[in-house]
């Protein structure tokens, strides 16, 4: 992609431009950012995604009585009636189940991947919303069908109302309101306060409801990614003591614990300074190697949701004349010394390093790139291919 070439997407901004002058600092209005839109799924096909195992879904509806939520899968009958105003169908990670949406997040990869996170939508009857509400991370509200009236405004008061099953604003105080139609768009930064409501459908809308669409960016806690990042380092230092599994032969002593100074104590419950200071010690050896911290990052951020899986391909691995492209349900990244696919890593170098990272950022490699690659990278694809992680492209060259 080139990041300095102007996109209607952006409203006339490069992605150069975008991510500067707005990206975590203020909101951005597009009108017909997708001219002529149509949406990737009409509304029986996205209902019966929700009556799916393994596909995450919710169904809010706003009553006389309040706010109510039911997690899916949702069965023919478990919807409410077209007809009742008030309600929406939240149908989260479109993109690992239908190829358009995972086409259509292709258009915002300006973003690193590391940030991307799913495609989200949303129909909604005729004032139907999730209340007003903010979200942790950056999002792009793209209208599918129909209108969705948004206001939005910059909350100083993050308090909650109580005893709702969802996420709702005390109290919002909208600053500006904009009725979205479809192809356009609307960004906005994190923590920024907003409020969707459907309005009633054109007459000659065959989709007969409001569908919008959330292109939503991963924020990791910094608890969360310190932790987990800890955890794998642990497990790679635990890999190193176990040493060679071929051999049985350890790669290097483990340095145990020793008190031969220790006195006898009255106080036995208490825990020995030096034991802290060992322990402070051994935090501050296994974040030395940088490597492995990086090497923890690329595995945790490649990492794949519980409710992803992958099918056994139906194509055999051809030995050659053939192109490669990633599954669309499986995360590829790389680093300087890495390539990290689905939480796992490898380490690379020269013409094979290059190959994977261009199969990273494009997704794909042609027939004749292929034929570059080393015996043992076709093989590690091979791998990849009968995990289902990659797909044979007999077109590509």
């Amino acid at each position: 992609m080139d990041v300095n070439q102007a996109l209607p997407l952006l409203a006339g901004l490069s992605p150069a431009q975008f991510m500067r002058r707005h990206w975590q600092k203020k909101p951005l209005l597009v009108r017909g950012a997708i001219p002529g839109f149509k949406p990737i799924l009409d509304r029986s096909e996205l209902f019966g995604l929700a009556s799916r195992e393994g596909v995450e879904s919710r169904l809010v509806v706003q009553g006389k009585s309040g706010w109510r939520m039911k997690q899916g899968p949702f069965g023919p009958r478990a919807l409410p009636a077209l007809k009742q105003p008030g309600w929406s169908l939240l149908v989260q990670g479109v993109d690992l189940h239908v190829r358009k949406a995972h086409e259509l997040l292709q258009q915002f990869r300006f973003v690193p991947d590391a940030r991307l996170d799913d495609l989200m939508i949303s129909f909604a009857t005729p004032d139907g919303g999730v209340g007003p509400h903010f979200d942790s991370y950056d999002v792009f509200l793209l209208q599918a069908s129909g209108r969705r009236r948004w206001k939005i405004g910059r909350q100083k008061d993050f308090t909650l109302q109580s005893g709702v099953p969802l996420k709702i604003l005390q109290n919002f105080e909208p600053e500006q309101e904009f009725v979205l139609e479809a192809g356009d768009m609307l960004y906005l930064p994190p923590r920024y306060a907003h409020d969707g409501i459907a309005e009633s459908a054109d007459p000659g809308d065959k989709d007969g409801g409001c569908m919008t669409y959330s292109i939503g960016f991963r924020a990791p806690a910094l608890q969360e990614l310190g932790s987990a990042l800890l955890h794998r380092i642990a497990d790679f230092a635990e890999d190193a003591a176990d040493g060679d599994p071929a051999t049985g032969r350890r790669s290097a002593m483990p340095l145990l614990y020793r008190d031969p100074d220790q006195a006898a104590t009255s106080t036995p419950a208490e825990i020995p300074q030096a034991l802290a200071g060992f322990a402070e010690n051994a935090l501050r050896s296994a974040l030395k190697d940088p490597l492995a911290l990086a090497c923890a990052l690329g595995e945790y951020m490649t990492e794949l949701k519980p409710s992803v899986w992958f099918d056994e391909p139906d194509e055999a691995w051809p030995s050659s004349g053939c192109g490669v492209c990633l599954d669309a349900k499986s995360r590829m990244m790389y680093d300087a010394h890495h390539v990290f696919l689905n939480g796992e890593s490898y380490r690379a170098g020269g013409v094979d390093a290059r190959l994977m990272r261009r199969l990273a950022d494009r997704r794909a490699l042609s027939a004749a790139e292929m034929a570059k690659a080393s015996l043992p990278a076709r093989e590690l694809l091979a791998d990849w291919h009968d995990a289902g992680w990659v797909r044979t492209d007999l077109q590509s060259n």
